[in-house]
């Protein structure tokens, strides 16, 4: 008999070799009919895997993110199914499952294109071959066998990523139908639940994303187990388009590229600085009582400075290479991350157990090489500015501090309206752990301390192994948009290491020297993602006390632009942001350019307005409309300014 423990903390006994499906089968038959996969001592795998000894398990249906990766992974499989039906002797690279949906990269035989036009036909021969209902087969593969098979496919990259990247002993293939591929899985147990399926792009991909080797065509795609899933998709797709944050950033005139200044490389705009300018500011006050000390530090250091750090060794392919001085071997690089400056700044002078916590902040400015195929809009960019904070303490400081920065996450999220979010600890994957540095008695030590402080705050978390950074563990926090879509914001990090690193210390209340614990955290994340997950949340309708233009001042005839600036200066002089649309337009026109803008109010001013000292407010959206003084118009925009900002100071 083996031991089942349910997420509830509740344990079953089952005969040795149970699976999953059979457990919830046990539980209810409705459970076993929506169930996809489930999650072995928190490890993902299929439905029909015997489990032979006591473990903790988790049963998961397409709602459910591990859920919904099982089933789309599956849908990559499908997809490279009906592609080598259709097109006889094509080559396939990965076909991994995405965050929404799946893709799978392919050569096409020799003059052969993919493209939107055959969409439809993919989308039938999928369908078709998901209605045979063919079970997915797991097979465990030695290596001279699996390279042998896929020889014999034909299948070159397959065959050049076992002999390159795989070791014998860990590889296996899954099956359904005449379609193999080599893969960790997990899968679907059969393809009969995918019922909904839309190919929904293409584009070009570099195999191993290596510029210098060929480009193949990459296939995006996204399935469901119910049609109906597939329509409210499709449709919230169409709403994300009009949300679209270059868009709206285009129409507000917040921020611009160019391709002279550089890809990815964002020039905020006058009314975008200000936005910018408005969140730093509102930060600030919410750190206020932390008492956090800000600094600046340069946009460049030297390339020891990250060896030290280990940035260089983690981060360097993905940095922008060295600077070369006319000075023999000192090389300089574009600031990767702030940390290393911040522990330089501890460094500067000693410092007492009395000292500690010391919050360092910086609004800085950082640089990463990412791919040109890569970058899209402020969420994907090679320069953006980080909310950073590393904060010093003593080791029992730290479960104190870390709840007082979820505190601070937390009230930023509710000024911004971000009410639906989820909290993920980010942990190292225990199978690779050369990919980080420290011991594994620091990384047991800071992975509590983050389960404490989360258990403390009452917040709800899920675990996610392999996502940690390479220093440390993390809290990570994913916000759910007006329209579903999640984004992370918000992170906080626990490192024991780069203290070690850098050889920080503090004099002990018994005169000892010990190594502070640093902590990272960036509520924003930066400016640039959280500008643009805003406006997308918001599509462009930014709180009143955010908006760059509060006002748009509309004169119905260029009459009437004196009165027009009488009224902008009476604004000006009470802190109301506004601005004078004076064209030689009809007010309908005005209206209508005006709306786009998004700006909250439009003031239309005319004869009678100018006799009489009034102004006629029209609310955004075709909203409310009154006619007012001026002044009392002001004195609402303040006070709703006011209302809307309460949460700062509470």
């Amino acid at each position: 008999m083996v031991k089942i423990t349910f997420p509830d903390g509740s344990v079953r006994e089952y005969e040795n070799g149970v699976t999953g499906l059979q457990i919830a089968e046990s539980i209810s038959p409705a459970l076993a009919r929506d169930v996809v996969s489930c999650g072995i001592n928190g490890e993902t795998t299929e439905l029909n895997r015997p489990i032979n000894s006591d473990a903790a398990i988790e049963l998961y249906k397409f709602d459910d993110d591990q859920g919904k990766h099982t089933f789309w992974h599956t849908s990559a499989h499908l997809l490279a199914e009906a592609l080598q039906e259709l097109y006889p002797g094509i080559q396939f690279g990965f076909g991994p499952a995405i965050e929404t949906g799946f893709f799978y990269d392919v050569m096409p035989p020799k003059g052969t294109a993919i493209s939107e036009n055959d969409f439809p036909k993919i989308e039938a021969k999928m369908k078709e071959l998901a209605k045979n209902n063919e079970p997915v087969v797991r097979k465990e593969v030695a290596k001279a066998d699996a390279l042998k098979e896929f020889e014999a496919m034909g299948q070159q990259y397959k065959v050049e990523h076992i002999s390159q990247d795989l070791e014998d002993g860990t590889i296996t293939t899954y099956t359904q139908g005449n379609f193999t591929d080599l893969c960790k899985g997990p899968h679907l147990l059969s393809t009969g639940s995918i019922k909904a399926i839309k190919i929904t792009s293409v584009a070009g991909a570099f195999w191993r994303g290596d510029a210098k080797r060929e480009q193949m065509t990459r296939i995006y795609g996204v399935t469901f187990p119910k049609k109906k899933m597939l329509d409210e998709y499709l449709a919230m797709l169409e709403e994300a388009k009009k949300r679209d944050h270059r868009k709206i950033g285009k129409e507000m005139e917040l921020f611009m590229f160019s391709e002279r200044v550089g890809k990815g490389l964002p020039i905020w705009l006058p009314k975008g600085t200000q936005l910018r300018l408005r969140l730093q500011d509102v930060l600030r006050h919410v750190l206020k009582p932390y008492h956090y000390k800000e600094v600046i530090t340069p946009g460049i250091g030297s390339k020891n400075l990250y060896v030290t750090s280990g940035h260089y060794a983690h981060y360097g392919k993905d940095a922008f290479q060295p600077i070369h001085t006319p000075e023999p071997e000192e090389e300089y690089m574009l600031k990767p991350m702030n940390c290393p400056h911040h522990c330089e700044v501890y460094a500067r002078k000693p410092r007492s157990y009395k000292d500690l916590p010391l919050r360092i902040a910086e609004f800085g400015t950082v640089f990463r090489y990412e791919k040109s195929g890569e970058l899209h809009g402020l969420t994907r960019v090679r320069t953006f500015t980080q909310d950073d904070a590393h904060i010093f303490v003593r080791p029992d400081q730290v479960k104190a501090e870390f709840e007082s920065i979820i505190d601070i996450i937390l009230k930023v999220f509710k000024i911004f309206g971000f009410d639906n979010y989820d909290a993920q600890i980010s942990l190292r994957d225990p199978k690779d752990t050369d990919k980080y540095i420290g011991s594994d008695e620091i990384w047991e030590e800071s992975e509590n301390a983050i389960r404490q402080a989360c258990k403390e705050k009452g917040l709800h978390t899920h675990e996610e192994l392999g996502e940690a950074a390479f220093y440390g563990p993390k809290l990570d926090f994913m916000v759910k948009d007006a329209i579903g879509r999640k984004w992370q914001l918000g992170t906080i990090q626990v490192d024991y290491n780069l203290p070690e690193r850098f050889k920080l210390e503090y004099t002990a209340e018994d005169n000892s020297k010990k190594t502070p614990v640093m902590i990272h955290r960036a509520p924003f994340g930066s400016l640039e993602r959280f500008t643009a997950v805003l406006i997308e949340h918001t599509a462009g309708h930014f709180p009143l006390w955010l908006a760059p233009d509060q006002v748009a001042i509309l004169p119905i005839s260029e009459n009437f632009n004196e009165y027009a600036n009488k009224v902008k200066a009476y604004l000006d002089s009470v802190d109301v942001r506004s601005y004078i649309d004076d064209r030689n337009e009809k007010i309908g026109r005005k209206i209508r350019d005006n709306e786009l803008k998004r700006v909250p109010y439009l003031l239309i001013v005319g004869e009678k307005e100018a006799a009489d000292g009034l102004v006629s407010m029209r609310k955004q959206g075709g909203g409310e409309q009154a006619q007012m003084p001026m002044e009392k118009f002001a004195q609402r925009v303040n006070d709703e300014v006011k209302e809307q900002l309460k949460a700062l100071d509470e």
